[in-house]
C-alpha cells in the first residue's frame, strides 16, 4: 500500500479543473486485512488529497467503500487501489453523476464529509451482536449480469426439461422494503420473494421463518451492488442439505442495468445510498405509489420518514404537508395508526389526539433526519408491583439511559389480594414488653399485580379489602408461582401488536421470569412479536417445558446480586440458573452487591449502556 501511495502522490500534477465531471464509486472486497490501521491511514490521506467524500468501512475481513468526487480523481483512486494485491479481482463500480445539489440529502447520505471507520462487520447481517457471522467462503455462486438474465429468460424451459429433478427457481431480494417499493426483478416464470424488512439485519429472521419456501429450490439472489448477497447467501447455504443451490447477481442491480439499459427483467428504479437516491433505466415505468393517495410515485428526494421507525416513505407532492407525521405500512400493520397524522402550529392535530387516546398512536419521536431512533424497551414489573410503582423504582435508571432508550411500562394481568403482616417485633418500653403492630393503609392503594400466580391460590384474586397474611413472608414463594403464563403471554403479544414494535424486553424478579418465557416462545409468534434482546434483573427460571440449557437464542443481559450481596429474595444461584437457559455466547452477566434492585450507579450503569449500545 505504501508503494501505491507513492505512485498516487506522483500522479497528481494533472488536474482536470472545474469542468471535470462528477462521479460515484462503489466497491467492496472480502479479504483478510493484514494491517487495519495502515489501511485507515491510506484512505484518509488518499481520499482527502483527491477531494473524495463519502463512507469507507474497514473490518478485519475486508473493505466497503462508497465515495464521490471528480470523475478523474475517482479513476486515480482506483488506479492506486488496484496496485495493491489485497484488492485483486475487485469490481469497481464507477458511474458519472451530477454533484449533490441538496445539502440535506448529501448530509443524510454521508456525502458532505469523509468518514473512515473501523467496524466489526462490513454490513450488519444480524441484530444479534454476538452471533457468529456466516463464512463468506460459503457464499453463493456469482452469476454475471448476462448469466443472471439468461437464467431468468429460460427458467420456464429449464423446468420443463428437468421437471423430475428441479424443484423450481425463486428470486430472493436481499434489500429493504423502502428499496423494493420502487424497483425489483419481475418475470413470469420465477417467483420473486420480497422479505419486506426495515433493515438488512432483519433479513436472517425472514430466512429462518421462510426456510421451507427456499429448501430444495434454486435461489437467485440480488441486491444493489452485491455485498449484501455475500453474507445472506452464505447464511442460507449454511443451513445444509436442500440449500446448496444459491446464486447471486455479481455486481448487483447496478451492473445489470449497465448491461441491460432498457431494464431487462428489472422494473422500476434501483435505490442507491448516495445523493442520486435512485437510478433508473430507459424504461420509465413507475412501481412505487404514494402511501397516502396511491398514485404512482417513486421519488424519495423529500426524505419523508415514518414517525415511529424512521423508515423512508413515499409521499407525493400533492399529499406532502409541512410537519406531517407519516406511518409506514409495517407500522400500520402493527396497529400504529393510519398513514398520516398532522401536527398543527398550535399543537397536535385532533386526529393525532384521537389516536393517542385510543392507544393506536404514540407521540412520535426521533423524526426526520435528526438523532438516531432510541431503543424501545418493554418493561415487566415484579410480583406484587404494577407499572406505576416499577416506573418509580427505575426512575434513576430511566434517566441515565434516556439518550439511548425509552422504557415502556405495562401492568401484569393477574390482580392479587391485599395482604399485610401485622406483627413487626417485640421491644421493651418503660421496662414492659410490648408488641409493635402494623396496620394497612386505609385508602389510595394501587392494585397489586403479577405475571405468574400460584395455581392453587387464585380464589382471592382481585379482593379489594386488606387481609392478614396467613404465614410469614417466604422468600421461596416464587417457586409455587407457575400458573397464568398463557394469559400473560397473550397480553405481551397484544401490547407488542398495539404499541410496538419494541427492540427489547426488560423484566425484574418475576417480570424477568415472564420475559424469559416470552423469549423462549418467540418462534410461536413469527412475524408478530420479536424482541432483539432481553434485560433480566434479579430473575429466576420459570417452569420451562421442552426448553434446554443454552437453547434460548436471544441476546441477554443478566443483572443480579453477587454471592455476598444483599438480595434476600432471589439468590445468586437462582439468577445464574436462569442465565444458563440463554445461549452462552450471547449472555452478559453483571453482578452487584446491593439488594433486590436494579443498580443505576457506577460501574453498573456503564455496563448496561455498553450492552444497549450494541443494538443502536
Amino acid at each position: 500500500m505504501k508503494a501505491a501511495e507513492s505512485f498516487f502522490c506522483s500522479t497528481m500534477a494533472d488536474d482536470a479543473g472545474d469542468r471535470d465531471p462528477y462521479g460515484i464509486l462503489l466497491y467492496y472486497k472480502y479479504a483478510s486485512v493484514p494491517d487495519v490501521n495502515e489501511l485507515v491511514n491510506f484512505y484518509e490521506s488518499n481520499c482527502s488529497f483527491l477531494g473524495l467524500l463519502g463512507r469507507v468501512r474497514i473490518a478485519p475481513h475486508g473493505v466497503n467503500v462508497t465515495v464521490g468526487g471528480k470523475y478523474s480523481s475517482l479513476e486515480k483512486h482506483i488506479e492506486v487501489v488496484r496496485e495493491t494485491s489485497l484488492f485483486e479481482g475487485t469490481d469497481f463500480k464507477l458511474a458519472s453523476s451530477q454533484q449533490p445539489l441538496d445539502d440535506k440529502v448529501a448530509k443524510e447520505c454521508g456525502f458532505s464529509s469523509l468518514s473512515v471507520r473501523v467496524v466489526d462487520e462490513l454490513v450488519t447481517f444480524s441484530c444479534h451482536p454476538l452471533l457468529k457471522s456466516p463464512e463468506i467462503s460459503n457464499a453463493g455462486k456469482h452469476l454475471s449480469a448476462v448469466e443472471f438474465h439468461s437464467v431468468l429468460e429460460h427458467a420456464g424451459k429449464l423446468l420443463e426439461e428437468d421437471c423430475d429433478n428441479n424443484n423450481g427457481f425463486v428470486l430472493l431480494d436481499a434489500r429493504n422494503l423502502y428499496e423494493t417499493r420502487i424497483g425489483k426483478f419481475q418475470t413470469p416464470d420465477v417467483e420473486t420473494l420480497d422479505p419486506h424488512t426495515r433493515q438488512y439485519s432483519d433479513l436472517h429472521h425472514w430466512i429462518d421463518d421462510n426456510a421451507d419456501r427456499l429448501q430444495g429450490k434454486s435461489i437467485l439472489m440480488y441486491c444493489t451492488g452485491g455485498i449484501r448477497c455475500e453474507m445472506a447467501s452464505a447464511y442460507i447455504r449454511g443451513k445444509g442439505a436442500g440449500y446448496e443451490n444459491v446464486f447471486q447477481l455479481y455486481g448487483g442491480i447496478q451492473r445489470y442495468l449497465e448491461q441491460f439499459p432498457d431494464g431487462g427483467f428489472f422494473r422500476g428504479k434501483n435505490f442507491v445510498f448516495d445523493h442520486r437516491i435512485s437510478v433508473g433505466s430507459s424504461n420509465t415505468d413507475i412501481l412505487g405509489v404514494c402511501i397516502l393517495c396511491g398514485c404512482c410515485f417513486d421519488d424519495y428526494s423529500a426524505r419523508c420518514r415514518c414517525a415511529h421507525c424512521r423508515m423512508l416513505v413515499l409521499v407525493c407532492d400533492d399529499c406532502r404537508v409541512d410537519a406531517g407525521f407519516y406511518v409506514c405500512e409495517l407500522c400500520q400493520k402493527h396497529g400504529k395508526g393510519g398513514p398520516l397524522v398532522l401536527a398543527l402550529e398550535d399543537g397536535m392535530s385532533e386526529e393525532l389526539v384521537r389516536q393517542i387516546d385510543r392507544g393506536t398512536q404514540q407521540i412520535p419521536h426521533g423524526l426526520g433526519s435528526g438523532s438516531p431512533r432510541k431503543l424501545r424497551i418493554l418493561c415487566l414489573h415484579g410480583f406484587r408491583q404494577n407499572a406505576s410503582s416499577f416506573k418509580g423504582r427505575t426512575a434513576s435508571l430511566a434517566k441515565k439511559i434516556k439518550s439511548i432508550a425509552e422504557l415502556v411500562y405495562i401492568d401484569g394481568p393477574h390482580e392479587l389480594p391485599f395482604i399485610y403482616q401485622p406483627l413487626v417485633a417485640h421491644r421493651l418500653c418503660d421496662s414492659e414488653s410490648s408488641t409493635v403492630l402494623r396496620t394497612p393503609p386505609r385508602e389510595g392503594c394501587k392494585k397489586k399485580l403479577a405475571w405468574l400466580v400460584n395455581p392453587n391460590c387464585c380464589s382471592e384474586s382481585g379482593k379489594s379489602e386488606w387481609s392478614v397474611a396467613d404465614k410469614p413472608f417466604d422468600p421461596l414463594q416464587y417457586q409455587q408461582q407457575t400458573g397464568g403464563s398463557d394469559t400473560s403471554l397473550a397480553l405481551v403479544k397484544n401490547i407488542f401488536s398495539k404499541d410496538g414494535p419494541f427492540d427489547g424486553i426488560l423484566g425484574f424478579s418475576q417480570g424477568a421470569a415472564m420475559a424469559t418465557i416470552v423469549c423462549a416462545h418467540q418462534d410461536m409468534f413469527k412475524g408478530e412479536m420479536n424482541f432483539r434482546f432481553a434485560v433480566l434483573c434479579s430473575g429466576y427460571a420459570p417452569k420451562l417445558e421442552d426448553i434446554s440449557f443454552g437453547s434460548i437464542h436471544c441476546p441477554s443481559l443478566h443483572i443480579f446480586g453477587c454471592d455476598h450481596g444483599k438480595d434476600r429474595q432471589i439468590s445468586n444461584e437462582a439468577s445464574r440458573h436462569l442465565a444458563s437457559y440463554f445461549e452462552e455466547g450471547s449472555s452478559v452477566i453483571v453482578q452487584h452487591d446491593s439488594g433486590h434492585i436494579i443498580p443505576a450507579g457506577s460501574p453498573y450503569i456503564d455496563q448496561i449502556k455498553d450492552f444497549l449500545q450494541r443494538f443502536m
